[in-house]
């Protein structure tokens, strides 16, 4: 079944404003101050004090919703959907040890790497280990048979 035709959305993005990933890392300082007692966020406290498995659980929620909205062809809701799983992203960066300077650093090594900092290839399976020997085929049943 063909997909139906949809009028092309897509728009020449502008530049990326200044101090966007300040943006995140100030995100981060407000959640580690959350963490500390010494902010209050009661919706981020309760998210920290739910542990891993439900941080995840709304990361993905969030990533779905996101997407969502982008199969309706709502700019806006996505732009909504995104400040969502951005913050639920820095929620679990911080259970985790992640700081956004480091999520920084590997941007940059692979835009060094790749010209831009896409995702990386994955690497080549290698081939499955080959017998020494081949073992003689025989016509006995397996176990023996005896």
């Amino acid at each position: 079944m063909a997909k139906p035709k949809r009028k092309a959305t897509r728009r020449r993005l502008k530049s990326v404003p200044a101090g966007v990933d300040d943006r995140l890392a100030r995100l981060a300082a407000a959640i580690a101050e959350v963490r500390a007692g010494s902010k209050s966020s009661p919706r981020t406290a309760k998210l920290l004090t739910a542990g891993t498995p439900k941080m995840v659980q709304k990361l993905i929620e969030e990533a779905a919703e996101a997407g969502i909205e982008a199969m309706r062809g709502d700019p806006q809701a996505v732009v909504k959907e995104s400040v969502d799983l951005l913050y639920n992203l820095v929620i679990l960066w911080s259970e985790v040890g992640v700081d956004p300077g480091m999520v920084w650093a590997e941007m940059d090594r692979r835009e060094a790497m790749l010209g831009m900092a896409e995702k990386l290839p994955k690497p080549q399976a290698a081939a499955p280990a080959q017998p020494l020997e081949a073992a003689p085929e025989s016509n006995e049943p397996v176990g023996g048979g005896a």
